[in-house]
């Protein structure tokens, strides 16, 4: 009697509901950059995070995040609210499906900004899910190139402070175990900002990396100018020293200046970025999973960027950005900021210059009871059944 050899298919799951939350988290201390000095920006006073809770009907739960700075908040959770219930009853192991099928439920107001801001809070769920589903982090589940990232701490160089608290910042970092240091320049006075820098870099010494963001306040002249004062400091980078959409410009400039040009947070796409990779208008790009639309999208971008052999340094969120840069083929940096550390119960492991992974499964965060206070609005789509 013959039997078949062929298992039977496993059934598949569904995703049954999803938490919506809006979180605003107050900072300690109102931030400047060069936006706020050239009067762009007011002072940024707070974070508003979007976060996706998923679970399925075989009782597996996945999280994800989105945030906004200054604007933006209401209006992704307002967009994600509208489109989250086109997940209810799908196999949420289709995540590239599902991410095209968000983006068609939201299409009339695009595939980039406010509307994949919002798309990617519940991406990176999904990914979160399927790695918790597989027992691994994130970074093994799409593929490992290393277990630690090379780090370098930002929140501790921003232009509202003076000079003798960066040079402590800076210091305390370095002794947490952090690898490099980036402080913001782009001062109305470029003057400043070098003597503000040859200060650092005395109290750091030349062996330590050592970054500078001049957050896009500078015209092509300027940019150009400052850039070659800038060489005799060995920076590893000069991050956006042009408009973010600059690609012409920030080309002449890499091609112009011994450091290397970052640029590409603040694009909101991977068409964006293909922009810059096409036109060799960086040599290290920077995105950033929430604002590209998740890490189905990013990984897309990685993917044109090792092509193009460009070093990678993801903006912000390092929770996300760890394991992605974890599965970058060259090796990347993970910029460190402490600011969303109140949202989490786990902490992220810093030492000998690098950041490591953990081998808690999925992302490996869980949102603390000071998240859920700081919640101002969320919703539930679907039902617990």
């Amino acid at each position: 009697m013959e039997t078949s050899m062929t298992p039977a298919a496993p059934a598949a799951d569904r995703i049954s509901r999803i938490r919506l939350s809006s979180v605003l988290l107050p900072l300690t201390t109102p931030i400047s950059d060069a936006k706020v000095l050239t009067g762009v920006q007011a002072p940024m006073t707070e974070v508003a995070l979007l976060f996706a809770e998923m679970s399925t009907a075989q009782g597996h739960e996945g999280i994800g995040f989105s945030y906004a700075k200054r604007a933006g908040g209401p209006g992704q959770y307002a967009h994600a609210r509208e489109v989250a219930p086109a997940l209810i009853g799908e196999d949420p192991n289709d995540i590239a499906r599902l991410w095209n099928k968000l983006v068609w439920a939201g299409a009339s107001v695009g595939r980039s900004g406010l509307a994949t801001q919002a798309i990617a809070a519940l991406d990176i769920a999904l990914w979160d899910m399927k790695a918790r589903r597989a027992g691994l982090p994130l970074a093994k589940l799409l593929g490992a190139h290393r277990d630690s990232v090379r780090c370098y701490n930002t929140s501790g160089g921003f232009l509202h402070a003076p000079v003798e608290e960066v040079l402590e910042n800076a210091t305390a970092s370095l002794e947490r175990g952090l690898g490099g240091i980036k402080i913001k320049v782009g001062q109305p006075d470029g003057a400043a900002d070098l003597k503000r820098l040859e200060a650092v870099r005395t109290r750091i010494g030349d062996g330590v990396p050592l970054m500078v963001d001049a957050n896009q306040q500078w015209d092509r002249p300027t940019a150009l100018r400052l850039g070659r004062a800038l060489e005799e400091f060995g920076l590893t980078w000069i991050e956006e020293p042009l408009d973010a959409y600059d690609a012409e410009g920030h080309a002449a400039l890499a091609e112009a200046l011994d450091t290397p040009v970052a640029t590409g947070e603040m694009l909101a796409g991977v068409a964006e970025h293909v922009a810059l990779i096409d036109a060799r208008a960086c040599d290290i790009i920077q995105p950033d999973a929430p604002r590209i639309g998740g890490v189905t999208q990013f990984l897309k971008l990685a993917a044109l960027a090792d092509h193009r052999k460009l070093q990678l340094a993801p903006h912000f969120a390092m929770e996300i950005h760890l394991h992605l840069a974890a599965a970058y083929p060259h090796e990347p940096w993970v910029e460190h900021f402490e600011w969303l550390e109140p949202l989490f119960h786990e902490r992220l492991e810093i030492r000998d210059g690098r950041m490591h992974l953990s081998d808690r499964p999925g992302l490996g965060i869980t949102l603390t009871d000071q998240a859920r206070a700081w919640t101002r609005e969320s919703c539930e789509i679907g039902s617990r059944g």
